[in-house]
């Protein structure tokens, strides 16, 4: 498995372009590669046990090799092997320091918080970094870790942490932060007493990290609901164990979204329709035909799509990954389509580059106006976060001439051989 590298410089000249040429219809099969929401929080959760953890279905991503530098910096060592399998050895002899230098790149440093204040008491965290779409404060991450008995200072854009030893409480969250009901998560496997996290978030991500502490000795009630109990373990008792990555539904929506703009038909193997069930009723109501399979799904684009009106919520509902793809699919769609941002309200910068692709779209604080036209016309664009990156991608699939992308390094962080996926499925893409 060849991971990207991570240390690209968004500025230079030598940075790889992906040219993307439109009018191609899709047809064949694409398998959806792990998913990257998933696989850096099981990586660090590796911090919780001594031993060797293989984890399978690892996506070749640049924040995979990020993390696993992150990790290093600590004490987990990894290896890359064949087929997507990565293995990690924690022999115990942690040094509790996240340094700015790799934390500022992948917004999934913060998730080494938990699991080094549970086992350790102490943990020295830069600021975390990843993409620039907003304000994602940690703030919920640090309440909730406080009622658990740790104390917090933030200094010289370090956050340091102490507990002598965690303890069971109740954490109601105002809101189901995905980081913050993850860090509580690993956090809690180690408190003395029970914990309870209540309106937890409830993305396939989550119950992945759970199944993964469960096979390693935790003692979790409520997977997948948004009531998570964690009845805490000895600190030390949990092992090492081997874990398969969840299917990476964001990706497998890149791939429909590019075969919804061009026409055709394709079949995802692996992706994960029960992780998807809103989305796809919404895709449906544009037009798309889509139908589960043993192993996956198959999707016709067979008639222009229909516009709709969306809007981001929490899981299950919309969610903000997907919002780029829709916003590309509207954008040759038939009719006015209105999309409403709930959570990240910074998350319509990528606009602008549509509108060099001839897209019609106006924005009005949290809401987008997209008036869909027959095709775009192809420019050059720069991605300016990892979602967005594909996006524009996909767009370029739905335009007349050559659309070049720029910013590829985003892409790098979240996508699998976006390009050879592509390429396999017809698409006239290429990185150069």
């Amino acid at each position: 498995m060849a991971v990207p590298t991570p240390s690209v410089d968004p500025a230079s000249s030598s940075e790889p372009t992906i040219v993307v040429r439109g009018g191609s219809p899709l047809h064949g099969e694409v398998t959806v590669p792990g998913a990257k929401n998933s696989v850096l929080k099981l990586m660090a959760a590796t911090l919780l046990a001594d031993g060797t953890f293989t984890f399978t279905n690892v996506p070749a991503i640049a924040d995979v090799a990020i993390m696993s530098e992150l990790l290093a910096a600590i004490g987990v060592t990894t290896a890359v092997g064949d087929a997507g399998t990565i293995t990690l050895v924690n022999d115990g002899r942690l040094v509790p320091v996240a340094p700015y230098e790799l934390v500022e790149q992948i917004r999934a440093s913060i998730n080494v918080l938990g699991p080094l204040l549970g086992r350790c008491g102490t943990v020295r965290l830069s600021l975390p970094g990843g993409d620039d779409f907003g304000s994602r404060p940690i703030d919920m991450h640090l309440k909730g870790l406080e009622q658990m008995g740790a104390t917090f200072e933030i200094r010289h854009g370090y956050v340091e942490a102490h507990a002598d030893r965690l303890h069971g409480v109740d954490i109601t969250f105002e809101f189901p932060s995905v980081g913050a009901t993850e860090n509580i998560l690993t956090a809690a496997v180690y408190a003395k007493g029970t914990t309870v996290i209540d309106n937890a978030a409830r993305e396939p991500e989550i119950s992945d990290l759970c199944n993964l502490l469960t096979s390693m000795g935790a003692d979790i009630e409520g997977i997948g609901t948004s009531t998570l109990v964690v009845h805490g373990v000895e600190v030390g008792t949990l092992r090492a164990a081997d874990h398969r990555t969840v299917t990476d539904r964001i990706q497998a929506a890149t791939y429909i979204a590019a075969v919804a703009v061009s026409g055709g038909e394709i079949v995802l193997r692996g992706a994960r329709a029960d992780h998807m069930e809103v989305l796809l009723r919404r895709f449906r109501d544009m037009g798309l035909t889509i139908v589960e399979q043993p192993d996956g799904l198959a999707v016709f684009a067979e008639r222009r799509l229909h516009s709709i009106d969306v809007a981001t919520l929490p899981y299950p509902g919309i969610a903000t990954d997907y919002k780029p793809l829709i916003v590309t699919m509207l954008s040759v769609a038939d009719g006015v389509g209105i999309v409403t941002e709930n959570l990240y309200p910074g998350r319509f910068r990528y606009v602008e580059e549509l509108h060099r692709l001839g897209a019609d779209i106006s924005t009005d604080g949290h809401h987008a106006v997209v008036r869909g036209r027959p095709s775009l016309s192809g420019a050059r664009v720069k991605a300016p976060d990892i979602r967005a990156g594909a996006a524009l991608v996909v767009a370029g699939l739905a335009a007349d001439g050559e659309t070049t992308i720029t910013g590829v390094h985003h892409i790098d962080r979240g996508y699998d051989d976006l390009v050879g996926r592509l390429v396999a499925l017809g698409a006239q893409v290429a990185r150069r």
